[in-house]
C-alpha cells in the first residue's frame, strides 16, 4: 500500500463533507463546490481559506482516485494497529506515546512500523510575484515568470545517482526500507540504517545535486493570468513548485499579482470607475458626452438637464470582462467651473444670476 501516516489521522470524507459511501460523482461534485468557495483566487490575502483549500485538495487527491480511495478505506478500516497476520500486532513507533513506551520495554528496538521507512514526500510550495499593468490585469495575458528555485537535477534527472549509474536496492532490507523485529506476540519494525529507510542506496552520488536529485537553478515558468485579476491576488499553479522526494508529487507555485495604477481608471471588483469633466451649461441643459473605456471604444453617455456635479452614471457591460461575468462602467461627472471669464461671458453669467435670484412670477391658472 502507499498509505501515509496522515491517513490514520485525517477523515478525508469529513473534509469534503460527504459520507464514506458517497459515489465518485458526489465526491467530485463536493470537491468542486468547496474548491470554488475556498480557492485563493477568490479569497485573496485569506490564510484560513488558503489552508482550507489545501486540505480540500489533499483529501480529493486521495478519495478522488479510485485506487487510492480503496487503499485509504482499507487503512482506515484496519487502523494504526491493524493486524499483520498470525495474530501479531504492528505498532507505529515513529514518534512518542505508546511507541516510546514499547520501545523502552523491548530494549529500545521498536521505532517504526512496516512498509517503506520513508514514504513519498510532497515537494514544497514556492511563492513568487509578478508586476502587471492595469490593462494586462484587466484583459489577462500569458507571460513567462523567471525565478530561481528547487528543480529536478538536470544531470541525474532526479535519481540522485551519477550519470551512467543508478541507485541500488538495499541489500540489508531487501528494498523494504525497514527491518522487522519479531518479539513473540508483538511484531515491530524500524527504519533500515543502511539506506535510511529509502529502500535504495546510491553508491555514486551525482556531483551536481550531491545525491538529493534536486538542484537550485534558474527556471522559466509560463503563467496564464486570467482576465480581471486584482492587485494582491494569488494565482495557484499546481505542480509547478519544488519537486517531491522518493516519488512524491511536486508542490505548487503561488504567484502574487501586483497591479500598477492607471492614470484614468480605478476598479471596484469588475466595475471600472472614471471621472469625466462637463461644463456648467452641459450640466444645466443636459448633453450627450463621450466617455473613454478600457475594454472598448469610447461610448456616448446622455446626461439629463440638471445633472449634479459628483453624480454617478452606470454604463452596462462596459467594465472588465471575464469568461464568466462582465462589470459596468461607472462614470462620475464633475462640473468644471471656469477660472477666468471674458466680458461677454461675465455679463451672461451675471444676467443668469439676476434671473435665478429674482422671485419667480406665479403662473396664472
Amino acid at each position: 500500500m502507499t498509505a501515509q501516516r496522515e491517513w490514520f489521522e485525517k477523515d478525508y470524507y469529513a473534509v469534503l463533507g460527504v459520507s464514506k459511501d458517497a459515489s465518485d460523482k458526489d465526491i467530485t461534485k463536493a470537491y468542486r463546490r468547496l474548491a470554488r468557495q475556498y480557492h485563493p483566487d477568490t479569497n485573496p490575502n485569506n490564510p484560513e481559506a488558503e489552508e482550507k483549500f489545501k486540505q480540500i485538495s489533499a483529501a480529493y487527491d486521495v478519495v478522488g482516485d479510485a485506487t487510492k480511495r480503496a487503499e485509504y478505506d482499507e487503512v482506515r478500516r484496519m487502523g494504526p494497529m491493524g493486524g499483520a497476520g498470525g495474530g501479531a500486532f504492528n505498532f507505529d513507533m515513529g514518534g512518542d506515546g505508546l511507541g516510546d513506551i514499547l520501545g523502552q520495554m523491548f530494549g529500545g528496538r521498536g521505532r517504526r512500523t512496516g512498509g517503506a521507512g520513508v514514504g513519498p514526500q510532497r515537494g514544497r510550495d514556492i511563492e513568487s510575484s509578478l508586476t502587471l499593468s492595469f490593462e494586462d490585469a484587466a484583459h489577462g495575458l500569458t507571460t513567462t515568470l523567471h525565478l530561481t528555485a528547487d528543480a529536478t537535477c538536470t544531470s541525474c534527472t532526479g535519481s540522485g545517482a551519477r550519470p551512467g549509474t543508478s541507485p541500488k536496492m538495499c541489500s540489508a532490507c531487501g528494498g523494504r526500507g525497514s527491518i522487522a523485529d519479531n518479539q513473540g506476540f508483538f511484531a515491530m519494525s524500524s527504519p533500515c540504517r543502511s539506506c535510511g529507510g529509502n529502500g535504495t542506496v546510491i553508491e555514486y552520488p551525482c556531483a551536481t545535486c550531491r545525491g538529493t536529485g534536486i538542484e537550485r537553478r534558474p527556471r522559466e515558468v509560463n503563467v496564464r493570468i486570467p482576465a480581471g485579476v486584482s492587485d494582491g491576488q494569488r494565482i495557484r499553479l499546481k505542480g509547478r513548485g519544488s519537486p517531491g522526494r522518493n516519488g512524491g508529487p511536486p508542490g505548487d507555485l503561488f504567484v502574487e499579482c501586483r497591479v500598477t495604477p492607471h492614470p484614468i481608471f480605478t476598479r471596484e471588483g469588475l466595475n471600472l470607475l472614471v471621472r469625466v469633466p462637463i461644463s456648467f451649461t452641459e450640466a444645466v441643459l443636459g448633453a450627450t458626452i463621450s466617455v473613454p473605456t478600457l475594454m472598448h471604444n469610447d461610448v456616448m453617455l446622455k446626461l439629463k438637464p440638471g445633472t449634479q456635479s459628483g453624480s454617478r452614471h452606470r454604463v452596462k457591460s462596459k467594465g472588465i470582462e471575464t469568461p464568466k461575468a462582465s462589470g459596468d462602467l461607472i462614470v462620475t461627472v464633475d462640473v468644471a467651473v471656469p477660472t477666468s471669464l471674458s466680458d461677454s461671458e461675465r455679463a451672461a453669467v451675471e444676467a443668469l444670476h439676476s434671473v435665478l435670484s429674482s422671485p419667480r412670477e406665479k403662473e396664472k391658472p
